[in-house]
């Protein structure tokens, strides 16, 4: 449990900093804010394993899950991405409630 919410702050942190990127893009640009999509992100740092990725997924996985499914989540921007896995890690990492079940 606890790995998971060490994961989820290092997306929480990551999805702040792409945040702030787009932020200091927008004020740049002074046209309206801009928002950078993950796919773009990825390409930007290493486009072999954005390949590599893509291949594994249509290969291994399935090959209709790319295009619908794994294009959206690219062309999404970065910052939402990442905070929403974060709060999906934090909610699955987080410490449960022990119920009795021999109370009145």
């Amino acid at each position: 449990m606890f790995v998971l919410r060490f994961i989820a702050s290092w997306f929480l942190v990551v999805g702040i900093i792409a945040l702030v990127h787009d932020g200091i893009k927008s004020i740049a640009n002074e046209g309206g804010f801009v928002m950078t999509a993950l796919g773009k992100h990825w390409f930007d740092l290493e486009p072999s394993s954005l390949n590599a990725f893509q291949a594994g997924i249509e290969r291994y996985v399935a090959g209709w899950l790319w295009d619908p499914v794994v294009i959206a989540i690219l062309q999404s921007p970065t910052w939402i991405v990442f905070f929403v896995l974060a709060g999906l890690l934090y909610w699955l990492g987080r410490k449960r409630r022990r119920t009795n079940i021999f109370a009145n």
